[in-house]
């Protein structure tokens, strides 16, 4: 069964270029305004949070588990984020690093629409029909999961968050910060 789909709308954005506008337009999520009508149990993708999305996750989505995008913008996404995460009991995760094919911030690393992000998340756990579908409205969508599909094979196929985490070195040249550890 595919996992439920929403995204909080902060209305950040032009609603016409909107990827999480246009995709509940075509009933493939459920965008939500009012915070109180978000799902009480799945997970949340907050880019800052610094925990990634990984295997271990899976059990949140058995038994109707949701995921839930931040559909903000980009120049907004700390005081988004801030006020968000204070008003919902949603499990905060950020997906491995990928790149976006979408128009306006096209391969930049974790720069990715709410739909893109969603779809992302979805491949991770193992709903790979359900992100071609929620993509497939959007003619650079096809191209997001071609463009990203070796690092999105290899992340899903990790045992582990760790795992999944340490993979991002084989794909992208990152700096890691040295937290004296």
């Amino acid at each position: 069964m595919p996992i439920p789909l929403h995204a909080i709308w902060l209305a950040q954005d032009d609603p016409k270029k909107n990827t999480a506008v246009r995709a509940s337009k075509d009933d493939l999520l459920k965008l939500h305004k009012d915070f109180r009508r978000l799902p009480r149990k799945g997970i949340i993708l907050e880019p800052l949070c610094g925990k990634v999305l990984g295997p271990e996750d899976k059990e949140l989505f058995k038994g109707n588990g949701a995921i839930v995008g931040l559909d903000c913008s980009w120049a907004h996404i700390e005081s988004s984020v801030e006020t968000v995460m204070k008003r919902t009991r949603l499990q905060a995760r950020t997906l491995p690093l990928l790149l976006a094919a979408n128009p306006v911030n096209w391969g930049k690393p974790s720069k990715l629409s709410t739909v893109e992000a969603i779809a992302a998340a979805c491949v991770l756990m193992g709903e790979y029909e359900q992100a071609e579908m929620i993509l497939s409205k959007f003619r650079w969508g096809n191209r997001f999961l071609e463009l990203n599909a070796e690092p999105l094979e290899a992340y899903s196929s990790a045992k582990s968050s760790a795992e999944l985490v340490a993979i991002q070195f084989e794909f992208f040249d990152i700096e890691v910060e040295d937290d004296g550890a």
